[in-house]
């Protein structure tokens, strides 16, 4: 079937697709199970590039680590990190160092935070509550001594009236 849908598409005008290396079962398993019980397939997805070599080929699915990411650009054009990205976002501050050869420093765990004041003020002055913009940064010091503490003290205030950028800049000063 993916071969089929890969062929209508290209027919199509598509140039790009984005393929997970997960089959979903439609039937019996929950969006959960469907996350962990069938499993991933990379090799499908490097066969329908090797069949298919005019269309640009992403793998999505179990991907984790940059390292991962650089082991498929062997066989694929592109990688989509998806919950990785979410649950541990520093790594895609390693992204241009690790594929494409970018010798500019990193910034900082700390320095990303204080990057986002801007874009906190704004969004707080168009009505929006921290906490819609902090949850997405609760991963930020995954793997990290004191990512606990970061979370908890993020969690439990971000929600709060009055909740601003501040909170975010204090809280990564505590680690």
């Amino acid at each position: 079937h993916l071969r089929g849908f890969a062929e209508k598409m290209a027919e199509a005008g598509t140039v790009s697709l984005a393929v997970h290396s997960r089959i979903a079962i439609l039937r019996g398993l929950s969006p959960k199970q469907n996350r962990d019980i069938p499993p991933l397939d990379h090799e499908r997805v490097y066969r329908l590039k090797a069949d298919y070599p005019e269309l640009e080929i992403i793998i999505n699915g179990g991907i984790d680590t940059l390292r991962q990411c650089q082991s498929h650009l062997e066989y694929v054009d592109g990688v989509m990190v998806g919950r990785a990205a979410y649950q541990a976002p520093y790594l895609l501050a390693h992204v241009d160092q690790a594929l494409f050869g970018d010798d500019a420093p990193v910034s900082s765990r700390a320095d990303l935070v204080h990057a986002m004041q801007p874009y906190i003020a704004r969004q707080l002055a168009k009505g929006v509550r921290l906490n819609s913009i902090s949850r997405h940064m609760l991963g930020l010091y995954h793997g990290q001594p004191g990512a606990r503490a970061w979370r908890r003290h993020i969690s439990e205030r971000s929600h709060l009236p009055g909740a601003d950028g501040g909170l975010l800049t204090a809280a990564a000063e505590q680690l």
